[in-house]
């Protein structure tokens, strides 16, 4: 663990928690986490930080949850634990509440139903686009692209849900890319 010197408060795990939160909107927590409590803080070293990370992916819940928990427990307890945890979850489910409740009183306005659809359309934009860029790095492989189109057949055209989909499809093609001879792999 870091020095007792760079050993945090219960307001520093707090607001490092709050700053890890506000700085990942729309994803990458661990990596700003890590930046956060290991490069700018120094409040553990890497190796720390990793194990941390393992603990929390091991535990149920939102794994960002479970680190900071781990990162506040780790130098004030279970105190500390609450305060790292209250630092990550405290503005973002304010947030969130206000955003419901302005969506509650305006839902019916013309105006946000033509804001959400343009938000769903360009969400839908950018995962055609991740969808078309990984289907590139594809081309040469015919059965990934075979799977694909059975998945999107099923999934668009029959209506088949994507539990029972993935149950049956993720097998095959598990048994399809397991490690093989090089000179037998497709």
């Amino acid at each position: 663990m870091a020095d007792p010197i760079a050993r945090p408060t219960h307001w520093q795990l707090f607001w490092g928690m709050q700053q890890v939160a506000l700085s990942s909107f729309g994803g990458g927590l661990s990596a700003w986490s890590e930046r956060i409590v290991v490069e700018e803080r120094g409040w553990m070293s890497k190796e720390e930080f990793v194990t941390g990370l393992t603990v929390a992916r091991l535990f149920p819940g939102p794994n960002q949850i479970n680190m900071a928990i781990y990162v506040g427990s780790q130098f004030r307890g279970f105190s500390g634990a609450i305060a790292a945890m209250a630092g990550i979850l405290l503005v973002p489910f304010a947030l969130l509440m206000v955003l419901g409740m302005a969506y509650y009183e305006l839902h019916t306005s013309m105006a946000v139903t033509r804001l959400l659809a343009g938000v769903i359309t360009a969400s839908a934009g950018m995962a055609l686009s991740m969808g078309f860029k990984i289907a590139g790095a594809y081309r040469a492989d015919p059965v990934a692209l075979g799977l694909a189109a059975i998945s999107f057949l099923a999934m668009t055209v029959l209506h088949v849900h994507l539990v029972p989909l993935v149950l049956v499809l993720a097998p095959l093609a598990m048994a399809w890319y397991w490690p093989r001879q090089p000179e037998s792999r497709p």
